[in-house]
């Protein structure tokens, strides 16, 4: 299932999610057209086993990390997830309070990607889709009964956005059990949970600043 769009407007424009966008593909374009791709890589990717040896030379890569990727498709599948469901989470939380949010679901991710194999990996892991994954979390607590126009096969289908991504969570336990290689499913876990059980708490400081 692909999703189109969700049926869930926002009442303000997402700044912060278009900055995002315009962010990762200034990254994309730096890594593979005016540089070395492998070489940023390794370098700004983050490395479980390189961080664990020296933590306060590698914390950059936590946050330089979420701004790479390897591909067009990968950069193109991330970009369309966070345009899809980032503007309501936006709109929610408020723009610096979703930036902190989105931050702080993306190096979370990393974390459990880097527990789950013990801080011993020495690939580097690059992509924005644990800090998507937060975001998948946080829509799903907010909006679980906003539609998400999908394509099923061919045909589009307005499914509850719980399903949509109940649907997604199974998947990504279903990737890692099937030994699907080269994808963090456990980011995308570590994520997804990040943003399910920190979203209220954000929500509230977010309701309390405006109160102020």
């Amino acid at each position: 299932m692909f999703p189109l769009h969700d049926i869930n407007r926002a009442h303000r424009r997402p700044y912060v999610v278009y900055g995002l966008m315009v962010l990762n593909l200034l990254g994309f374009v730096y890594a593979f057209f005016l540089t070395d791709p492998a070489a940023v890589i390794q370098t700004y990717g983050f490395v479980p086993a390189r961080f664990l040896a020296d933590p306060l030379g590698e914390w950059v890569t936590l946050f330089s990390s979420m701004f790479l990727h390897g591909s067009i498709l990968h950069i193109l599948g991330n970009l369309w997830f966070l345009w899809v469901f980032g503007d309501n989470v936006e709109d929610r939380l408020g723009h610096w309070r979703f930036l902190e949010f989105y931050l702080l679901g993306g190096v979370l991710a990393a974390f459990m990607q880097g527990l789950m194999s013990g801080f011993s990996s020495e690939v580097p892991m690059i992509g924005a889709s644990g800090a998507i994954s937060a975001l998948l979390g946080a829509y799903i607590v907010l909006y679980p009964r906003a539609l998400i126009l999908s394509l099923v096969g061919w045909i589009p289908v307005p499914i509850p956005a719980v399903l949509y991504l109940g649907y997604w969570l199974l998947i990504q336990f279903v990737g890692d059990f099937m030994g699907e290689e080269g994808i963090a499913f456990w980011a995308h876990i570590g994520g997804f949970v990040a943003g399910v059980v920190l979203i209220r708490w954000f929500e509230r400081r977010s309701r309390a600043q405006y109160r102020r």
